[in-house]
């Protein structure tokens, strides 16, 4: 019998571009634009300046384009493009019972092998969709965010399904790069507990070129431990428990139940910032008169963003705590009417007006909406203020959510927004040659993304 990582290594050989509906393509694409845009958007932080001089320091030279200029080995450009896309924590998300990822985590590394191989938009395009799928089914089926195991354990098998399949290794390359990568890449959840760090949004991108790594490693001949997820002290046994998924009749459907940030925050809290903004425009309030806030809203959201088991929110110093606390992002979306990478410079995090109003807002878990979710992104916002005035907003779910799913239009003034500073004409031809894939070879798309230019100056003042 075969072997689980040969039955998902069947799958990732069996697809192909006709597998990917028309729909399927376009809701792709609207992830391409999307997660490009941050990328763009990320250019000249500081973070991503200190992975680009490590990048040098590296060597530079290689067959693979770095966003931004330069060129670097496979496995670094899906590092430092990954940690672009990642950095501002702006791009899709995929929601399960007991887990949540960020599938466009996989682009970087899906384009650096595209690109090696000389391949076709419509080929990038269902290599990036297994990608997709590996990720968001091993969420659903095994999550591991309660055994206190990172997402990024579950992506490395993404990544080197989507590396594989851009690589087009045989059906027995395929199930060694995803065994080893299986075997070597399982990270702690404690990237995202208590006090937060750069890791944060770089353990993706280091779990992708090890994942990249693998899938070389594997076209080279070397082989990993078949039986990684049922086998004795394998991830079934020692991280996820028993689960199962029938390969043989996967589909790249998957994509279509991803969802785009309509706000540059953590996901679980769109509803909430919507519903926020929301009521500040229909009963315009002075920040300075709240008394309270008071947030009901889904488990999820509360443990990780509100306050619960993953550690206090109200101690927000750094862009990574920020972007992950609830009390900061709707105390600053009253403040400044709106949550973009411009609320996450140190010197807004640090104003006393944030710092203050944050810590009148409690949040608390609801019952009710936790069995909502994940159909739904259910939250009651109720802002008390000094003349006893209550004001309340109920949401259900947020413009990007699968219910109102983000258009091209939508993603097309947000990318507009986070690359203000390229040249226009620049930034046309890159959404026009995402709008085309189909017709493009990704060096095309690699050769307009390294022209992009955004100097630490520009970017502190975007």
């Amino acid at each position: 019998m075969a072997t689980i990582a040969e039955q998902l290594a069947s799958f990732v050989s069996r697809v192909s571009p006709e597998d990917i509906s028309n729909g399927e393509r376009e809701q792709m694409k609207i992830r391409v634009l999307d997660s490009l845009g941050c990328a763009l958007g990320a250019l000249g932080a500081p973070p991503i300046e200190m992975i680009g001089r490590h990048t040098a320091e590296f060597g530079q030279s290689g067959r693979c384009s770095l966003i931004g200029g330069g060129h670097a080995a496979p496995d670094r450009a899906a590092f430092f493009n990954g940690a672009l896309v990642r950095y501002l924590d702006f791009n899709d998300s995929f929601l399960a019972p007991g887990e949540t990822c960020h599938p466009s985590d996989n682009l970087a590394a899906v384009l650096a092998a595209s690109e090696d191989a000389g391949r076709n938009g419509e080929d990038f395009l269902t290599a990036l969709g297994v990608a997709y799928q590996v990720q968001c089914r091993l969420s659903e089926a095994a999550p591991v965010r309660a055994k206190g195991f990172d997402h990024t354990t579950q992506g490395s098998y993404a990544v080197a399904a989507g590396v594989s399949k851009a690589l087009g290794l045989s059906q027995s390359q395929t199930a060694h790069a995803l065994a080893m990568a299986g075997t070597a890449l399982n990270a702690l959840r404690v990237t995202r507990t208590g006090s937060l760090s750069h890791w944060k949004g770089l353990a993706y991108p280091y779990m992708s070129s090890g994942a990249t790594q693998a899938a070389y490693l594997a076209r080279q001949g070397i082989t990993g431990p078949p039986e990684v997820f049922e086998g004795n002290k394998g991830f079934m046994d020692a991280i996820s428990g028993k689960f199962a998924i029938d390969w043989e009749h996967e589909t790249l459907e998957m994509v279509a139940r991803t969802i785009v940030k309509k706000f540059n925050a953590e996901i679980h809290s769109q509803s909430a910032i919507e519903g926020m903004l929301d009521l500040k425009s229909e009963r315009s309030f002075d920040p300075e008169d709240v008394k309270a806030i008071e947030v009901e809203i889904f488990d999820v959201a509360y443990h990780i963003i509100g306050g619960g088991d993953e550690g206090d929110k109200t101690m927000v110093e750094t862009k990574e705590q920020a972007d992950h606390s609830l009390p900061y992002l709707l105390a600053v979306a009253i403040l400044d009417g709106q949550v973009m990478p411009g609320q996450f410079e140190s010197g807004r995090i640090r104003r006393p007006d944030a710092q203050t109003l944050l810590r009148k807002i409690n949040v608390r878990p609801s019952d009710n909406f936790s069995r909502g979710f994940p159909r739904e992104m259910p939250c009651r916002i109720t802002v008390r203020l000094n003349d006893g005035t209550e004001l309340s907003r109920e949401k259900r779910d947020y413009e990007g959510f699968h219910t109102r799913p983000m258009t091209w239009h939508a993603v097309t003034e947000k990318f507009t927004r986070l690359t203000e500073y390229l040249p226009a004409a620049l930034r046309d031809e890159i959404i026009g040659a995402v709008a085309n894939l189909e017709g493009l070879y990704i060096n095309e798309l690699m050769n307009l993304l390294r022209r992009a230019r955004m100097d630490s100056a520009a970017a502190l003042a975007a």
